[in-house]
């Protein structure tokens, strides 16, 4: 099956991520509420690691509802990233 997926990059502290989204990824007929998937991967340099994962490479599954609150995917993972400590 082929899902839309959004694809955004942004700067962090001079590295350079990349933002995987899929609003649904399991409908909402299935779990009561659309569930979305969230990857984030630093794409320069290669495999460094994330503020918000024990390496390079962050994945979650989510009520779509929660990333729509916060603004969208970046906005939620600059939510994330901020609790960390990691965002500017």
């Amino acid at each position: 099956m082929n899902r839309p997926r959004e694809i955004h990059s942004f700067n962090l502290n001079g590295l350079l991520l990349e933002v995987n989204y899929e609003l649904v990824w399991i409908p909402a007929h299935i779990m009561g509420e659309d569930v979305a998937h969230i990857e984030v991967r630093s794409i320069y340099p290669t495999a460094a690691p994330l503020p918000i994962a024990k390496g390079s490479f962050y994945a979650n599954s989510l009520p779509t509802s929660i990333v729509t609150v916060a603004g969208g995917p970046v906005a939620y993972i600059d939510v994330m990233l901020a609790a960390e400590g990691g965002a500017p």
